[in-house]
């Protein structure tokens, strides 16, 4: 279905730089006492909102550093005293998107991309859509992000989850059912006096992600094709850390693949940990590979006859499994069926080899990696010395020092949280353009999360606002903001953990 010139919808022009962009003026700033001032008065007279947030929810809690649970170790964290932090320039239009949740929320701003969906699903590697970044495709990746985040509530919500259990995936897209939750398991164990000590952190197996399908006629419709998602989470137990820092590569060799289809494939070699986590059988469960390969493929058989893409998407850990599960369907049975494998991945390690990243590339995967410029984990294991790892595909960079509501020594924990990857994928426009003015997801959440790396103004704005910043309690009002993304149809699905 491709065409020879891209579709009138995919106009690629550099965004025009207005007169309302947020680079500093040259004149200085105005005093922040003057400025909050005058923002207090503008809050005072937008009735309708102000009286939506000013109901006594809870008093604002001190403010302390809060760090993303379990995903980054604390030695990651930078420890040093910070230096002093320079006076923003704040715009109110910048500081209204802390109230955007209390405000209703308008009709989905997603286009038509029934007829320019392959290009924005990589089929010509994303040319000419990156850099400046295409609305459509900002769109397709934030909402993939949030698949991601999914599988992240999913794990939190019930850590001991196991194969013959109910797990609850909190999907924020109802167009989306989902289908199967997905299990990984470590190939090592605690000593049988620790794990007896500490059971949670002993538990090989544990639930990493879910398979989802697009079962709305309207979204069907508005994409030009169903859709498959694998969606995986990053590292949050004890265990796959341990695997996470098995850096040696080994042989990759999948049994559900077709002819071989790449140069060199007997040299496809990937890292040890993620391999282990990625074919490893469980007691109760199967491998993450046979679960993935065994869903899609009743999917397809399914869908048979319908125009169908997978996508599988992840972060930190996930998005390394992210690649191997696209490795693995393209040259096997999404590749048979026709179906186009694309990774949407944020804040990544590297994979495998040269030999793995020319094998996936051969087979049809295509690969758009999410990269934040500060962030250390894409950086691992290092490509040298040689021969070593390589990246694998296309490469989206950010810059954590470009968002106006981040501190620009926001510490390493920030710079790989996914709600910042989010965030700095809803303000990018290009690597030479201010943050976008008119980005649309709420800064809420990245306050939740990253309060102690938000510039200290927006924090104490949202103090001001009676936001508490820990949630829960009597504040209902203010974890239903902070606590889900604001979106139409959000729905939770319950699922049961056999596989």
């Amino acid at each position: 279905m491709s065409t020879a010139a891209a579709p009138p919808s995919l106009s690629l022009h550099r965004p025009a730089v207005t007169a309302t962009s947020t680079r500093v003026a040259a004149a200085p700033p105005p005093s922040n006492a003057a400025h909050l001032a005058s923002l207090d008065k503008l809050f005072r007279n937008r009735g309708g909102v102000e009286s939506a947030a000013s109901p006594a929810v809870a008093a604002a809690a001190p403010q302390r550093r809060q760090q993303p649970l379990l995903r980054l170790p604390s030695f990651f964290t930078r420890t040093g005293a910070r230096g002093q932090e320079p006076a923003p320039t704040l715009s109110p239009r910048r500081l209204e998107r802390l109230l955007q949740p209390v405000a209703p929320d308008g009709p989905s701003p997603r286009g038509d991309i029934a007829a320019a969906w392959r290009r924005l699903h990589g089929e010509d590697g994303w040319r000419g859509l990156l850099d400046p970044l295409h609305p459509d495709l900002r769109r397709e990746i934030v909402r993939y992000g949030e698949f991601v985040d999914a599988a992240y509530g999913a794990f939190l919500s019930r850590p001991d989850a196991e194969p013959g259990r109910r797990a609850r995936v909190p999907l924020q897209d109802a167009a989306y059912r989902v289908t199967a939750p997905l299990f990984a398991t470590s190939s090592v164990g605690l000593p049988t006096w620790l794990a007896a000590a500490a059971p949670c952190a002993g538990q090989r197996t544990s639930l990493v992600g879910y398979v989802a399908v697009c079962d709305s006629p309207a979204e069907i419709r508005r994409m030009g094709r169903r859709d498959i998602v694998v969606a995986l989470r990053g590292t949050c137990t004890v265990l796959e850390w341990a695997e996470n820092v098995r850096a040696g590569l080994v042989p990759a060799t999948h049994c559900d693949t077709a002819a071989a289809t790449a140069p060199d494939t007997s040299n496809a070699k990937v890292e040890c940990g993620f391999w282990n986590l990625y074919k490893t059988a469980g007691d109760r469960s199967a491998s993450l590979s046979e679960m993935v390969v065994s869903e899609v493929r009743r999917l397809l058989d399914m869908y048979k006859g319908e125009e169908v893409s997978i996508t599988v998407t992840g972060h930190s850990l996930g998005a390394a499994l992210a690649v191997l599960i696209a490795d693995e369907l393209s040259g096997g049975i999404a590749g048979r069926a026709g179906a186009p494998v694309a990774v949407f991945s944020f804040g990544g390690p590297r994979v495998g080899n040269r030999a793995f990243a020319a094998r996936v590339e051969a087979r049809g995967a295509r690969v758009l990696r999410v990269v934040n410029a500060h962030d250390v984990v894409p950086r691992f294991p290092p490509g040298l010395p040689l021969p070593g790892y390589a990246d694998v595909g296309r490469e989206l960079r950010l810059d954590s020092r470009a968002s106006p509501y981040l501190r620009p020594d926001a510490d390493a924990a920030c710079c790989h949280d996914l709600e910042a990857y989010i965030h700095l994928v809803d303000g990018f426009l290009g690597s030479h353009c201010p943050f976008r003015d008119n980005a649309k997801r709420s800064i809420l959440r990245l306050v939740k999360n990253q309060g102690g790396n938000v510039k200290q103004l927006y924090m104490s704005k949202a103090k001001d606002m009676r936001i508490q910043l820990d949630g829960g309690g009597a504040a209902d009002m203010a974890g239903s903001m902070l606590g889900r993304v604001d979106m139409p149809g959000a729905a939770s699905t319950v699922v049961e953990c056999v596989h």
